[in-house]
């Protein structure tokens, strides 16, 4: 309780930090952008980099799933105490988010990427927010699971986090995910990794017990690692092309020697393998992810490891191209390691939790070994893997929560979970079949398209993949047969039922889980709903000639 109530203090100072960081760095950009005084006093030179006319309202479609969570930060930071307020400014701002979110879907599907210049400065003069199909495919999922997660949140925060912030940091976290899948400035992606981190600190630690601080350490040690790591490649890479623009570094990469390019395009790798959690860089995942409110662990658990895998996805394969073809099979051996590994150690643990964030590591594996084939196939296979697994990955962890409070424990034991709610125990299967890649839930078709990819790549990688892909589903199948005997049929050591404080959650609780597991099933029956549109965005990344005169040409 006394760390609880030195919250206000650290804030106060977090909050002091950060005004006179700002200062400093308004102090250090009006430095950066004093040579371009003389470029903006000419009136002619300045019409020619300023965007001709009014944006449209489509157009604000590529901002608005940010914009509302972080109008939606600000008023629950504003209004921090009036509690009974929080809950449902976040509710609406996150339903509006997933509804543009829908409407984002449907005008890229239609249209092609849409862009909009920050400040009516063109590219690449300005930053501009760039969503194509890959880009509003990641936001959409983004969205729906931030939704489900605030259901379940309805349960698992009492009063006292809720004035402690939560809803602040919860809808920032939102904001700053479908900002790193919306920009279309390598900068910028740094900065909205930096938006992300900043609010993911502030609810690992919500509530101040010995335990989430320990795991905060670890958490954010390796996290800024990789983010320093990240900014010191952008600094290099700007110092080579001169431009932060990803349409227009493409173009100056092309016409580069591939020998700068390698240490740059290592450092890339290294920070965004870091960021998924990749092996040998994975274990700061388990040893974090079991200390939150389990809310938090199941958003972290389904969103910001796949911000790391889109990241290399948008660099490696878009920006980079052949320039970073090399590097490709690296991390498809990464891949290999990391499924059969983080199968491995979900096998070997008896924390529930635990288990579920090695499930996480196993995924990230599975998604890596799509992209080391560097194939077009292997690249829609991890697509589809990943909103695969920001799906079952966030109910994974839910349903682990709802069975503690049926269960009192996070330890694999006799529980009796199925005689106390067999909704919750037939969830809990539905999502770990699903994590398994068994029919008909929404792993299998992603795992049949990467074991396709792989037969169809020659070498060693491709019979490595194929092994990795189906062993690390088979250790899962077993780890989730394991978890099931032991925790949700075996009866507790006394035969009894405890009384009703191990009742099952609320109905909005439950209606969280339900959502994702409704959305798990029907991407096992209706696959193409994620793979057309997986498939078309990475063909976008293949070929970007679209992407890069949408933004460079019809801009202007």
């Amino acid at each position: 309780m006394s760390t609880i109530c030195a919250l206000p203090k650290v804030s106060r100072c977090v909050l002091r930090l950060g005004t006179d960081g700002m200062r400093l760095i308004c102090l250090l950009v009006a430095g950066l952008l004093a040579p371009s005084v003389a470029f903006a006093a000419s009136a002619d030179a300045r019409a020619a980099a300023m965007l001709a006319g009014d944006t449209s309202v489509t157009t604000w479609l590529a901002i608005l799933p940010i914009l509302v969570p972080m109008i939606g930060s600000g008023l629950c930071l504003m209004l921090r105490h009036r509690v009974t307020w929080q809950a449902p400014i976040a509710m609406v701002a996150l339903l509006l988010a997933t509804l543009f979110a829908l409407l984002l879907n449907g005008v890229v599907a239609a249209n092609g990427p849409l862009v909009m210049s920050a400040g009516n400065w063109l590219p690449p003069f300005g930053i501009v927010l760039t969503v194509d199909r890959l880009g509003a495919l990641f936001v959409l999922a983004t969205c729906v699971v931030g939704l489900a997660g605030f259901f379940y949140a309805r349960r698992d925060i009492d009063e006292e986090r809720t004035a402690f912030g939560f809803y602040t940091f919860y809808c920032l976290l939102i904001a700053g995910v479908c900002g790193t899948f919306s920009t279309g400035d390598i900068f910028n992606l740094y900065v909205w990794f930096e938006v992300f981190l900043v609010s993911s600190f502030g609810l690992l630690i919500l509530g101040g017990e010995r335990i989430q601080l320990d795991g905060a350490v670890k958490y954010g040690v390796l996290n800024l690692i990789a983010t320093t790591i990240f900014l010191i490649a952008v600094g290099v890479l700007y110092g080579f092309t001169g431009t932060l623009n990803m349409a227009d570094i493409r173009g100056v990469i092309a016409a580069m020697d591939s020998g700068p390019l390698a240490t740059v395009a290592a450092l890339f790798v290294m920070a965004f393998a870091m960021k998924a959690a990749a092996f040998p860089l994975h274990f700061w995942l388990p040893a974090s992810y079991h200390t939150p409110r389990i809310v938090v662990a199941a958003v972290f658990a389904g969103l910001l490891t796949k911000v790391g895998i889109y990241s290399l996805l948008r660099v490696m394969i878009m920006i980079f191209g052949e320039k970073g073809a090399v590097y490709l099979p690296i991390l498809g051996w990464m891949g290999v390691a990391t499924a059969i590994l983080g199968g491995l150690g979900a096998l070997a643990q008896t924390n529930l939790r635990r288990m579920a964030a090695f499930l996480v590591v196993s995924g990230i594996g599975v998604m890596l070994i799509g992209f080391g084939l560097g194939t077009a196939a292997g690249l829609t296979g991890a697509v589809v893997y990943a909103i695969h697994s920001i799906l079952a990955m966030t109910g994974i962890f839910l349903a682990v929560g709802a069975a503690e409070r049926l269960g009192g424990g996070l330890t694999i034991a006799g529980a009796n979970i199925y005689a106390r709610s067999g909704l919750i125990a037939g969830l809990f299967l539905v999502f770990a079949f699903a994590a398994a890649g068994l029919p008909p839930f929404s792993g299998f078709w992603p795992k049949l398209m990467l074991v396709q990819a792989s037969l169809e790549t020659a070498g060693a990688l491709g019979i490595a993949g194929v092994i990795g892909i189906i062993l690390s589903g088979f250790l899962t199948t077993i780890t989730a047969g394991k978890a099931w005997a032991l925790t949700f049929l075996k009866p507790t050591d006394d035969g009894e039922i405890e009384g009703p404080s191990l009742q099952p959650g609320t109905r909005s609780a439950r209606a969280g889980i339900l959502i994702l597991a409704a959305l798990v099933v029907l991407l096992g029956i209706v696959p193409q709903l994620v793979i057309e549109p997986a498939r078309e965005g990475v063909a976008g990344l293949l070929d970007p000639s679209a992407y890069v005169t949408r933004v460079l040409v019809e801009t202007h």
